[in-house]
């Protein structure tokens, strides 16, 4: 199946289809980091200033007089200093790639996962167009639905994000805790695009319940491969391939069952 998948995704059609997922993450990108990049300079400007609280006493004919005195460090004299040592500016910098680099890749699955979306139909007509004709496209759900779905998912990837923070902070697992709010975006994603495109609604509940454990290893292998840095960008339309595959055969096994037990 994995190489059926990728001569599927070489032909001239699906490679105009991934075109598509690569450009709009990157403009989607591009535009996210001028917005993030504006709103943490000023941030940084704000959380820079440190205010500095100071008084003198000084005697005049042995009377005693406090001078109180409030200064402002800016947040530039602050970095400056900052930098100004080998090790905290190693330091910063490593923690600011660091970051960005996770929140860069994490942001690109969530935003290809979305857009490939609006590609699926696409996908999987050329699909049975080219290998199940005998099996029909029914399909179900609603534009409602959908967007409905997608931000329920998105809040319970937030929340799982909140959740999982002491996880963070122990080695090994925290890699676990890093990934699972977003791959169970991804899973869920994924599957209902499919499903929702091919099956009807008693076909998706029935298929999910007899390959459970085979769908998550799937979804998982691909998760994985995604946070390979920029493969998301490329492979977004082979996973709708790979996966579209996976529910056609399904589809045509239930229904040639379905059809053998009302003969009999």
């Amino acid at each position: 199946m994995i190489v059926q998948s990728i001569k599927d995704l070489l032909t001239p059609k699906m490679l105009k289809f991934s075109l598509a997922p690569l450009i709009l993450t990157l403009i989607i990108m591009y535009i996210l980091f001028f917005i993030v990049a504006g709103i943490g300079v000023d941030q940084l400007e704000e959380l820079g200033q440190v205010e500095v609280h100071s008084s003198q006493t000084t005697m005049q004919d042995g009377i005693p007089h406090t001078e109180n005195i409030d200064t402002m460090l800016q947040g530039t004299a602050i970095v400056q200093f900052l930098m100004s040592y080998a090790i905290t500016s190693w330091i910063a910098t490593f923690l600011i790639y660091a970051v960005g680099s996770f929140a860069v890749l994490y942001i690109s699955i969530f935003i290809a996962v979305i857009v490939v979306g609006f590609l699926t139909p696409l996908v999987l007509k050329e699909l049975q167009h080219r290998h199940y004709r005998d099996v029909e496209i029914i399909g179900y759900s609603n534009i409602f639905e959908s967007l409905f779905l997608v931000v329920k998912w998105a809040l319970v990837m937030l929340l799982l994000f909140i959740v999982l923070i002491p996880f963070y902070f122990i080695p090994l697992v925290n890699v676990v805790a890093f990934n699972l709010p977003l791959y169970y975006f991804f899973h869920k994603m994924m599957i209902f695009d499919i499903a929702s495109n091919i099956c009807t609604r008693e076909e998706s509940k029935q298929i999910k319940f007899m390959n459970a454990s085979s769908l998550r290893l799937k979804t998982l292998g691909l998760y994985l491969i995604s946070l390979i840095p920029f493969i998301i960008f490329f492979g977004a339309i082979f996973y709708a391939i790979y996966l579209g595959h996976t529910y056609f055969l399904a589809v045509r096994k239930f229904r040639n069952t379905q059809e053998a037990l009302v003969i009999l």
